[in-house]
């Protein structure tokens, strides 16, 4: 009996290859088995083989979604797999976008099943959930172990075209898909059941959970803006020439603080933008277009607030972990109370 065949992609990280002075390797196939690969092997068992591992730089790929997904296609095409494996992706929000994106369009032009893996906070889930199946996995590598029996048992099922149960019976991710099912009990039933369960403070499943936000109280009004102290802080990825702090094109997991004394506009000579996720040339062309430092500093002049922060703070917003948007904010938050800010302009794109 011929085994199942199934082609794997990972990073240039788990391919053993490097870290960021890697990230922009160009894709790459090999007739191996490598990093997660081996424990998806040991655990597929003998009737499975993984007979291609793609590789590519988390950098190039989002950095050139279009051309690296069309090569890679052509690469897993060529291995005629019953079943396409990427990952798992844990929390590194580049290499999950990549995974969901490389998932996605392996399903929808060549009708391959596809699975891959991530951590619930990782943007990839939020962007693909509806496309693919995400497998549920710890926030790192260290608990590949946990995630592989769930994510093989789907693979099984996937090349043996069996039914797929829903998200809670497989470990993936709530995709929002709903499927009509003959239960036992008739739905006020179940409702009356559920109800006495709550106010008893017992165990309870709804049929229809609702999603959860991270709900944050409004900041109070500024009190006088005639003598307010503002602060611009940006998600569009401004940055100076050369990129000092190394800001990621996306999945970004830093911020800088660049001073901008004495300067009445952003030079392009002096500032570029290094955001992965829009048309970067006006931005580039002119700065002040993402960070208007120019018409803030004519409004100072005009005395319509009392003085602009001699600096400005920059990360990239594509593709970033809300973990990490949520350690950003209140790192930058907590510098500006120091320093007495009044007002922050947020400047996206």
């Amino acid at each position: 009996m011929a085994k199942f065949r199934v082609v794997h992609y990972i990073n240039q990280f788990f391919a053993g290859l490097g870290g960021e002075e890697k990230a922009d390797l160009r894709p790459e196939i090999r007739d191996s088995v490598l990093g997660p690969g081996v424990a998806l092997k040991a655990s597929l068992g003998d009737d499975y083989e993984i007979v291609a591992t793609v590789i590519c730089g988390d950098n190039y790929f989002g950095e050139n979604l279009d051309e690296a997904t069309d090569t890679i296609l052509k690469m897993i095409e060529e291995y005629k797999p019953d079943v396409f494996v990427a990952g798992p992706a844990f929390n590194a929000g580049r290499y999950g976008v990549a995974c969901g994106t490389i998932c996605k369009a392996v399903e929808e032009r060549l009708g391959i099943p596809s699975v891959t893996g991530m951590y619930v906070e990782n943007p990839g889930v939020d962007m693909f959930r509806k496309d693919v199946i995400i497998v549920e996995t710890g926030n790192s590598a260290a608990k590949l172990s946990a995630a592989m029996p769930k994510l093989s048992s789907l693979v099984k099922k996937m090349a043996n075209k069996e039914e797929i149960l829903g998200p809670k019976e497989e470990g993936y991710h709530e995709r929002g898909i709903r499927v009509n099912y003959f239960a036992d009990k008739r739905g006020s039933e179940r409702a009356i059941e559920m109800l006495v369960n709550k106010l008893k403070g017992e165990e309870y499943h709804t049929d229809l959970p609702m999603p959860v936000f991270d709900r944050v109280e409004p900041a109070a009004p500024i009190k006088d803006i005639k003598k307010a102290k503002i602060a611009v802080v940006t998600s569009g990825g401004i940055v100076p020439q050369g990129n000092p702090d190394h800001i990621e094109s996306s999945n970004a997991t830093k911020w800088g603080k660049y001073d901008i004394t004495g300067m009445d506009r952003l030079s392009a000579d002096e500032f570029t933008t290094i955001h992965g996720g829009y048309d970067r040339q006006f931005a580039m062309q002119n700065p002040n277009v993402v960070v208007p430092l120019d018409a803030l500093r004519q409004l100072e002049k005009e005395g319509e607030f009392g003085e602009l922060v001699n600096y400005f703070c920059a990360t990239t917003g594509t593709g970033t972990a809300t973990a990490s948007a949520a350690k950003f904010g209140s790192e930058i938050g907590q510098m500006l109370i120091d320093e007495h800010v009044d007002g922050v302009i947020l400047v996206s794109t």
